[in-house]
């Protein structure tokens, strides 16, 4: 029998799966202020179980295992309803949309139907770190385009254009982005120029901060292939309950519908109780997100005073998102600075987690319980001030 080579082991094959310095001292500190949650039901966000029991009720006496490959009907309508009232409003097709497991799943649908292995993907350089471990277990490659932060962390079109080659296959977008917050308010003429399929993640579309709104993707851009990435984890904070989608624009829909069926026909990923529930989550749930919204923005002012009084730090107010992204000045290393905020009691991750390397940057989540966050902050102002005056 052949003996297993690295590249055939699988995408694993070689790397480095030892914990980092600060993993290490994260794992040996006995306390700290955890600053890095994006889990909701880890900071008092739990959805109505109310709602949740009343959802479900239904499920019980009707019984019958009869999955469809795009997903139930009635999910799917309830999700087609959802985008009609976005702004603008993005008008649908119920077979234009297909329910999954996860958004990480979903990526995985579409990478497995854009791309074979070695071709290529163009990704934002500053990003959460799963695209590349969904693009590693997919051996497809990601191709940097650059977010400026000069213009609010806005798609740098020069190189989005430059990144792409002949065997480049899709665009994939974070809107509201991923940690920076921003949003793409505005169609991107460099799309259209490239026209090539779209793959936008719109998990934080509810929780805007200074843009108005978040517009879909798909309705700037109507005559692209447009798929749009959401769920109910960050929704509705159920990220146990495991439910997210693919919404096809027309163009999408026409190309691609067929095959992702087929694809997503081989999972069936999404269990039917939690598809039988989404028009009740819909229905009733979207106060509670409203609640958890007006939670972040206020700990997002909070966040934004506290930060403006500290002289060694620059951030910009996110479009949306409940992240802050701040560039921290007399720090050239991130992993030394947050080691020693980690020293005084506060967990911050690094940039260089997401990949940004052009100067020092720490990520905040504003998702965290106030009184926390607000302690926190405190510590990282505290540090920073210590540290000003001892150069």
């Amino acid at each position: 029998m052949p003996s297993r080579t690295p590249a055939a082991a699988g995408f694993l094959a070689g790397a480095d799966l030892s914990a980092n310095a600060i993993e290490r001292a994260r794992r040996a500190a006995s306390n700290y202020l955890d600053l890095t949650s994006s889990n909701p039901t880890h900071q008092g966000l739990i959805f109505p179980p109310e709602i949740l029991r009343a959802a479900a009720e239904p499920y019980w006496a009707a019984r019958r295992y009869d999955p469809d490959p795009r997903g139930l009907p009635a999910a799917r309508d309830a999700i087609v309803r959802y985008y009609s009232g976005r702004i603008p409003a993005l008008h649908l097709q119920p077979d234009h949309v297909v329910i999954t497991a996860s958004t990480s799943e979903a990526y995985g649908l579409l990478f497995t139907l854009l791309a074979d292995p070695g071709d290529n993907l163009l990704a934002p350089d500053v990003t959460y770190p799963l695209f590349e471990h969904l693009a590693a277990a997919h051996h497809v490659a990601l191709r940097p385009y650059r977010l400026d932060e000069s213009r609010g962390w806005q798609i740098d079109e020069a190189t989005l254009l430059r990144a792409a080659d002949a065997r480049t296959r899709a665009v994939l977008i974070v809107s509201p982005h991923n940690p920076t917050g921003m949003i793409v308010q505005q169609p991107i003429a460099a799309l259209e120029r490239l026209g090539l399929p779209v793959i936008c993640d719109e998990v934080f579309a509810e929780f805007t901060y200074r843009a108005p709104h978040t517009p879909p993707l798909a309705a700037l851009h109507p005559a692209l292939p447009v798929f749009t990435l959401n769920g109910i984890s960050k929704m509705f904070a159920l990220p146990d309950l495991k439910l997210g989608w693919i919404a096809m624009n027309a163009p999408a829909a026409s190309a691609f519908g067929a095959r992702l069926e087929i694809l997503n026909d081989l999972y069936l990923g999404a269990n039917s109780l939690i598809q039988a529930m989404l028009p009740a989550l819909f229905e009733g749930g979207l106060a509670f997100t409203a609640a958890m919204h007006r939670r972040i923005r206020a700990s997002l002012d909070m966040a934004l005073a506290m930060l403006a009084g500290c002289p060694a730090v620059r951030v910009q107010p996110p479009d949306g998102g409940y992240y802050l992204f701040p560039r921290v000045l007399g720090w050239d290393d991130e992993e030394a600075l947050v080691l020693r905020l980690l020293e005084r009691g506060v967990l911050v991750h690094p940039g260089f987690f997401y990949g940004c390397e052009d100067g020092a940057h720490i990520m905040i989540s504003c998702l965290t319980e106030p009184e926390m966050l607000e302690r926190g902050l405190g510590i990282i102002i505290e540090v920073l001030a210590a540290r000003g005056q001892s150069r």
